[in-house]
């Protein structure tokens, strides 16, 4: 099985959800605000993305072999404009645009919004049912504000990095946009509560939205337990300073299958299966505190049990005994896995460049208004006009901006 055997699924523009007759106007950049986004898209909401002249969203710039696999990811089911805000009558644009909006994105360092003339004090005077999310670093406010906010900063000063790596190494930093994914979820969920103020109240408000204390929320009870032992916990690689055994293990034709025995009969049940039904009643092994003291231990006991059989074998004893375990994949495993192409978690979908294209679906799932694919992620400043005769502007002052470069649309659509 290839990634060929992804469902194919059609764009319907027509489709709706939740969120229609939702605007999003999106001034955000790079990762944090499209996933925010890209949400409320997913589930209906009309998403404008508003982008700089000449090359659009960041975003669009992390490419693979030429092509902007993120931006095709992260872009999907919204509507680009290209607006020069910063030139003559650009402010007025923006401003027209707003006050059609139900809800604005931005991830400008703070502060620059107001110097805009349009911070938050502003825009509650003259769209007071403007729900404003501002995506930034470390907060609009506090001494770290003024810093530039990229989530790899935050996620170090978060706490997470310190956690991450193996026992007695360095530091690991995350491969993926974790704190802009943490962050843009935790966006939606705060503009969907957002919304419904609103419905009660009739004003909108300000969300400020900072990536570092997304990222610091992963950490959980760390503070609590730093008052009560006085250390940070230390790094443990595939361990878990609360639990076990919890790790990754090697099986004999060199895949890994990872464990987890978070609660108790998880464990009783794993050492059964194992053929140490002793460890059950060893005082060194019987709790879960117990283990974690002697947690190389445990991971040796296990580990030689699995080191000793195959991937396969290993999966269909532990799926006969109800054992809490999985084999450790790759995208290229993903891809080749019965229950992720079942479950349609990738779709395959029409694209211009490369004729067609995985895409994770909408998510989550809702039984009764689930989300849509309705458009492909847009070309810089592809609905321009449309968006701008929405906003009730003439067609000679369309053509106008365009001539003067205020607007910006891709050749085909000037034709």
């Amino acid at each position: 099985m290839t990634a060929q055997h992804w469902h194919r699924k059609s764009f319907d523009e027509s489709a709706t959800g939740p969120m229609s007759g939702v605007r999003v106007l999106d001034l955000s950049r790079l990762v944090a605000g499209n996933m925010c986004s890209l949400q409320l898209a997913d589930f209906g909401a009309d998403v404008v993305k508003v982008e700089p002249q000449p090359l659009g969203d960041p975003l669009r710039a992390w490419k693979l072999k030429g092509e902007s696999t993120f931006w095709k990811t992260y872009g999907r089911n919204k509507r680009s404009i290209a607006l020069d805000f910063r030139a003559d009558g650009g402010l007025a644009v923006l401003e027209r645009l707003m006050s059609q909006a139900d809800i604005m994105i931005e991830s400008f360092r703070p502060g620059t919004l107001e110097k805009m003339g349009l911070g938050p004090a502003v825009l509650a005077e003259r769209f007071p049912e403007l729900i404003l999310l501002r995506v930034s670093g470390f907060g609009q406010t506090g001494p770290y504000a003024p810093r530039p906010g990229f989530g790899t900063l935050v996620e170090g000063m978060s706490g997470f990095a310190h956690r991450n790596g193996e026992e007695g190494g360095d530091p690991l930093l995350p491969p993926l946009a974790l704190a802009d994914m943490i962050a843009g979820l935790y966006g939606s969920n705060a503009l969907l509560m957002a919304l419904r103020s609103r419905e009660q109240t009739g004003l909108g408000q300000v969300v400020d939205l900072s990536l570092l204390e997304a990222m610091v929320s992963v950490l959980g009870p760390e503070p609590l337990d730093y008052r009560m032992t006085g250390l940070p916990k230390p790094r443990v690689g595939n361990g878990s300073n609360t639990s076990s055994p919890r790790n990754v293990y090697r099986s004999s034709d060199g895949h890994f299958i990872a464990v987890s025995a978070s609660v108790q009969n998880a464990a009783t049940r794993l050492f059964n299966t194992i053929g140490r039904p002793d460890m059950n009643s060893d005082p060194r092994f019987a709790t879960n505190e117990a283990r974690i003291k002697r947690r190389e231990e445990v991971d040796r006991i296990v580990g030689e049990w699995i080191g000793a059989r195959s991937r396969d074998e290993l999966m269909e004893v532990f799926e006969r005994e109800g054992i809490t375990a999985a084999p450790l994949y790759s995208v290229e495993d993903i891809v080749e896995d019965r229950h992720f192409v079942d479950r349609e978690v990738f779709v395959e979908v029409p694209d211009t460049d490369l004729g067609s294209i995985p895409t994770h679906a909408p998510l989550p799932r809702l039984s009764a208004t689930p989300g849509r694919l309705r458009r492909p992620a847009p070309s810089v400043g592809q609905h321009g006009r449309d968006i701008l005769a929405e906003a009730g502007f003439a067609l000679e002052e369309i053509d106008a901006m365009i001539c003067s470069g205020l607007i910006a649309v891709p050749e085909e659509a000037e034709a």
